[in-house]
């Protein structure tokens, strides 16, 4: 279908307007929504993934797509909510208390929800007990913790222990990312899963959910 594959291209191009109005084409052709979802926005941040891995997208290009999804994404709830369309997982996610940093975090969500999350974004600068209050009322199958700064890397194993102290822990996967985590720091402080970009975040929360 040349709607679709026209809305994957305004994806991957990071051209925000084209995909709300190629959503807004799909809809009128009366393409169903689970069809616009998978094979428009999904694809195209999947592309858009793979860009990123193989080194051809930086950054920069990540987020001008990551955008163009979710003005797309925007058009088409109210057709997916009306389709029931069940997104495929949950995601609580934010950077930790004492750090302002965003755009790793912003990434993650971006490219979680193109890929069929529903994303709860905290923002920057989140204690444990927001995280604790977060889980308790979204009930989310991951929780995603970031961090860019070296000093508030201790803050992911106080928001992990909070969580284990509210009887939280068992019921959530947590993973983590950012610039000066490791596998080995997640390992110590008993993460499940770390995320050394955000198109592998993405890859890796899909196996967690499947």
């Amino acid at each position: 279908m040349t709607t679709l594959l026209d809305l994957r291209s305004s994806v991957i191009e990071g051209n925000a307007e084209r995909a709300k109005t190629l959503v807004d084409q799909a809809i009128k052709e009366d393409l169903p929504a689970a069809r616009i979802l998978n094979e428009g926005l999904i694809d195209g941040m999947k592309e858009v993934g793979r860009l990123f891995e193989c080194g051809e997208f930086f950054v920069p290009e990540m987020l001008v797509a990551g955008r163009a999804m979710k003005a797309g994404l925007e058009r088409l709830r109210p057709k997916l909510a009306a389709s029931s369309i069940q997104p495929i997982g949950k995601v609580v996610i934010g950077t930790v208390q004492g750090d302002l940093h965003d755009i790793g975090k912003n990434l993650v969500a971006m490219m979680l929800e193109g890929s069929g999350f529903e994303v709860v974004d905290l923002g920057v600068d989140v204690s444990p007990q927001k995280y604790v209050e977060a889980v308790k009322q979204h009930r989310p199958n991951l929780v995603g913790l970031s961090a860019l700064l070296t000093t508030t890397m201790p803050q992911m194993k106080l928001i992990i222990e909070a969580l284990e102290e509210a009887g939280l822990r068992s019921g959530v996967r947590i993973m983590i990312g950012g610039a000066p985590i490791t596998a080995e720091f997640a390992q110590q402080i008993r993460a499940d899963i770390f995320a050394p970009d955000a198109a592998s975040a993405a890859a890796r929360a899909k196996q967690a959910v499947a």
